[in-house]
């Protein structure tokens, strides 16, 4: 029998507990579940890419059989092809984030051939974005619901929220 090995990518920017009970959800479904933090040169971030490993690695060391993957900007499908991917997991929060999955879903097919496996965002956590804990932080908010305890710690280091 072909081992289920699914891949979960992003950048993490910083991770939410959205992106682990994805991660956590995805983790019963494959025998092996690939996080891949992506860093894109383009892009502003407000933690490093050492800075969102260590964070991620530190909320991933629970679960027995999930690896971390960092690496430069690079297709997905080709990492999923080097690791033997049988599908990427990916997270829908809304009916523009389906619109655009759906599209990369057809490309990755065309591409490659693997599947990719559509995670709805739990309810309660549908609406928690990296993007708009980023901007809660900036202005002081607490935001300790929304991500780790060991993220919601750095962000107070890094905006002197106490």
């Amino acid at each position: 029998m072909t081992e289920k090995i699914g891949l979960f990518t992003g950048s993490f920017d910083p991770v939410t507990n959205g992106h682990l009970d994805i991660i956590a959800r995805a983790s019963k479904l494959f025998d092996k579940l690939y996080v891949g933090i992506f860093d894109n040169p383009n892009k502003n971030y407000l933690f490093s890419l050492s800075e969102r490993t260590q964070l991620l690695q530190e909320d991933l060391d629970k679960f027995g059989n999930v690896e971390l993957l960092v690496h430069q900007p690079e297709l997905t499908v080709r990492i999923a092809a080097e690791k033997h991917v049988t599908a990427l997991v990916r997270a829908v929060r809304t009916a523009s984030d389906f619109d655009y999955e759906a599209n990369m879903i057809y490309f990755n097919r065309e591409m490659t051939g693997v599947e990719t496996v559509l995670l709805v965002a739990q309810p309660e956590l549908a609406m928690i974005s990296s993007s708009r804990v980023r901007e809660l932080s900036g202005f002081k908010q607490d935001v300790s619901r929304f991500v780790p305890a060991n993220v919601n710690k750095s962000l107070e280091e890094k905006f002197g929220r106490n």
